[in-house]
């Protein structure tokens, strides 16, 4: 059984995966603004802790995670949160756990990302500064997870939705881009199958729905 540290929780995918972990008798901790939303976690069956990522240190990030196998980045600061904080939070809450996870020891290391974030072109497709912000934080993350000497994976989904997830994705070679939509339940259950592929470690895809299933989609990448 692991023990995952999951940043942004008490968010869609991060209730997603918390579901998915209790399923696969993981244990798990949640990190989340309000303890309202702490104790939601709690309800799910995770230990629940309150920290405002944009209001603390990679130590008390550290001290929160400490004894965790892995940790899953999966906060972000919303559709319509401002220029400001896409910066503050889809960039700087993610280097602060960077931070945090060299401190707490914990070498495993998955982020969820989003499509396109490398290609100059993502930025100028919805001609709104806030997007063009988004792009930029969760680009330069992706660059600071690789280059923290973690053992780390990327997924970069497509636009996400809330449908039931159909257990299939298709994952597209390195480099190339994936198309369409893709449910957050199929994207929790894709961060459990490469937390248990250690053969992802280094690894950066795109992730979409498909009709390939999804523990078989991420063994054909490693």
């Amino acid at each position: 059984m692991a023990r995952i540290a999951i940043i942004g929780a008490h968010g869609k995918v991060g209730q997603q995966l918390m579901r998915e972990l209790y399923d696969n008798g993981d244990d798990f901790v949640g990190v989340a603004r309000g303890e309202e939303a702490a104790e939601d976690i709690f309800r799910l069956g995770g230990e629940g802790v309150t920290l405002d990522l944009e209001a603390t240190d990679a130590a008390a990030v550290a001290s929160a995670i400490a004894g965790c196998d892995a940790v899953v980045f999966t906060a972000g600061a919303g559709a319509d949160s401002g220029v400001e904080r896409k910066r503050t939070v889809d960039y700087g809450a993610a280097v602060l756990t960077i931070e945090a996870a060299q401190a707490a020891g914990i070498r495993r290391f998955v982020m969820i990302s989003a499509s396109g974030v490398d290609d100059p072109g993502t930025a100028t497709v919805v001609p709104d500064p806030q997007w063009a912000a988004y792009v930029a934080a969760k680009r330069d993350a992706d660059a600071a997870l690789r280059d923290s000497g973690l053992d780390w994976t990327i997924l970069r989904p497509v636009a996400l939705t809330n449908d039931d997830g159909t257990g299939e994705i298709e994952m597209p070679p390195f480099g190339e881009r994936a198309s369409g939509s893709v449910s957050r339940a199929d994207v929790a259950a894709t961060v459990i199958a490469v937390l248990e592929n250690p053969g992802t470690i280094g690894g950066q895809w795109e992730l979409s729905s498909g009709s390939t299933p999804i523990a078989e989609a991420v063994a054909r990448l490693v």
